[in-house]
Parts: C-alpha cells; sequence; structure tokens
C-alpha cells in the first residue's frame, strides 16, 4: 500500500537516474542519510558527484527515477567559491535573504571565530575567512541538511586543517545531516561517519568510518581505510 509518510531519514533516494544527450550520468542512485550523520562522497572527475548533490538541492530537475527522492526543504549549500557579495559586509553576508537575524548571524560567526568582524568587507578577508563566512551564512539557517561541494578544494593544506576541525565541532553542536563531495580521502575519513564511492554514475562503495573522535591519521586502521578507499578510486599501490 503506498505511504505519504515522510521517511525518518534527512535524506532518502531510490533508483535515482540522470542523463545527458542520452549518456547516463547517474544510474539506479540509493542512498539513505539519517538525521545528524554527516557523509563523505568521493569520486573521480566525472563519476557524477556535483550532479548528485545538484540534484539533492533541487538545482538540477533532470533527476527522474521509479522510487522516491525525499530532502527536507530546509537545507544549505556551501561550494568551493564562498560567493560572498562584495558589496554587503560579513554579517550581511551571513543574513542575506533573512529578516531579523542580526543577532543569530553573530552568534554564528563568533562559533566561526569571525567575532568583531562582522563589518569587514569581503575584500579584506582571506580565502580561509571568506569559507569561513559562507560556513556561517549556511547554518545560520539551522538547516536539517548541508550540502557541501568541495567547500574547502581551494585553501592551503594548513587551513584546510583547521577548517576540518571547525567542521566537525560546528556539526556536533548544530547536528545538521552533511553530505561533503570531496576529492580528498583523508578529508573524508576525518570527517564522516560513512563514505561512499561513486564511480561511472554508480555507488560502489558504503564504508562506515569505524575511528574515534580523534581520527588519529597515524593509526593503522586510518590507514587501512585509506588504502580501500584509494583501492576503489581505482589508485594502486606497487
Amino acid at each position: 500500500m503506498a505511504s505519504n509518510a515522510v521517511p525518518l531519514k534527512a535524506v532518502c533516494t531510490r533508483d535515482l537516474y540522470r542523463g545527458f544527450a542520452g549518456r547516463s550520468v547517474l544510474s539506479g542512485i540509493d542512498i539513505n542519510i539519517a538525521p545528524g550523520e554527516f557523509v563523505a562522497l568521493l569520486g573521480r572527475s566525472g563519476s557524477g558527484k556535483s550532479t548528485l548533490l545538484k540534484a539533492l538541492a533541487s538545482l538540477d530537475h533532470g533527476v527522474a527515477g521509479s522510487g522516491a527522492l525525499h530532502v527536507p526543504d530546509n537545507l544549505s549549500v556551501v561550494f568551493q567559491d564562498a560567493r560572498l557579495l562584495p558589496w554587503r559586509n560579513v554579517l550581511q553576508n551571513v543574513t542575506l535573504g533573512l529578516t531579523g537575524a542580526d543577532a543569530a548571524g553573530r552568534v554564528i560567526l563568533a562559533e566561526v571565530g569571525l567575532q568583531g568582524r562582522e563589518s569587514a568587507w569581503p575584500v579584506e578577508l582571506s580565502g580561509g575567512e571568506q569559507q569561513r563566512v559562507a560556513l556561517a551564512r549556511s547554518l545560520v539557517r539551522e538547516p536539517e541538511l548541508l550540502l557541501a561541494d568541495e567547500p574547502f578544494g581551494a585553501l592551503d593544506a594548513l587551513t584546510r586543517i583547521r577548517m576540518h576541525a571547525l567542521l566537525r565541532e560546528l556539526c556536533v553542536r548544530r547536528r545538521p545531516s552533511v553530505l561533503l563531495v570531496t576529492h580528498d580521502v583523508d578529508e573524508a575519513i576525518t570527517l564522516a561517519d560513512r563514505v561512499l564511492v561513486l564511480e561511472d554514475g554508480r555507488l560502489i562503495e558504503d564504508l562506515t568510518i569505524d575511528l574515534g573522535p580523534e581520527r588519529d591519521h597515524g593509526t593503522p586502521r586510518f590507514g587501512e581505510i585509506r588504502r580501500h578507499l584509494l583501492a576503489r578510486l581505482g589508485v594502486g599501490f606497487h
């Protein structure tokens, strides 16, 4: 019997399909993400990662499928480019499109380490600071689902490490479900509860990351998971 009940999941897709010019880009994608769960999506260039994220964000209306596509109405997207409006200051960028949200904007700016920079202009910020503003802009809306499309890809290595720690801390505190698209295996293992691997439009791996909260890169288990995921991505070892 058909049911209109909403699944007890933040994300639920069944048999999701997307094609372009007769070529299949997503083929029968089934994904479940629980409330508060952090999932990373790995895949080589052209595997369909960004296409899947755009479908979940309702930015691509060409997806089809015989089953369900459920995402919460209250979702936010963070891109690799911070996409700040240069003619608006930091606080105005964070609260863009919201009414009466200055107090909430100041709170989230303090959480991302930018207290006192509310009146600064985007041009005055470093790349890492701009991404902190973009993250604050997404989280101030208290999203049930945060979709992140390689948000740290343009940052230097040290800044990325700091942003990883910040994102984990914010997600523990605010508990959105997260789907992070990334090329970086270490980033996926460091941040996620589960890692999915997409290849030629199909999910070929769904791996639970059974590490402690510290995610020490030097542990044998971290190395084992890393080698397994790299192998699934077609990276061999000699």
